[in-house]
């Protein structure tokens, strides 16, 4: 039997192509009477006639890849394009590391742990990159007992 014509009427009413078109087998005497649009609508409410689903791409490969990169896997020399300042900048660094030594620095002088002549000085040490971590800056204070009262290092 050929439903060339139906199916391709079909592709129309469902607005769909004519591959994704599925007559049902059983009612073929049923879909080769059907000659004009108005019939095919007919089958298609009735159930005989269904457009198949759209076959998308599967994003489940993506979803584990980017969790296994969350994590920090698949980071390797293999798999980096920049170069080590392009993924990481020089400058980032330099504010993950300055704004932190800052912030203490003037919570010690807000408290009134070192005097602002301290402060100043070991400002103008910090901007000139001296120190490399607030632990680093915390070491050179007490080893030049630059502090009236250095609080107690929070243990993390």
């Amino acid at each position: 039997m050929n439903l060339v014509n139906q199916r391709r009427m079909a592709a129309v009413v469902l607005k769909c192509g004519a591959n994704r078109v599925r007559m049902n087998p059983n009612n073929i005497e049923d879909i080769s009477d059907a000659v004009t649009r108005g019939d095919i609508r007919r089958l298609v409410n009735e159930g005989v006639i269904k457009a198949r689903p759209i076959h998308g791409i599967s994003s489940g490969r993506k979803k584990a890849k980017m969790a296994q990169k969350a994590v920090g896997k698949r980071k390797g020399h293999g798999s980096r394009k920049g170069s080590k300042y392009a993924r990481f900048p020089k400058k980032r660094r330099w504010i993950n590391t300055i704004r932190p030594i800052r912030r203490t620095l003037k919570t010690y002088r807000d408290d009134g742990n070192i005097t602002i002549e301290t402060y100043r000085r070991y400002y103008k040490h910090a901007g000139g990159g001296i120190f490399r971590s607030v632990s680093h800056m915390r070491s050179h204070m007490e080893a030049e007992k630059a502090y009236i009262k250095l609080p107690e290092q929070e243990v993390k």
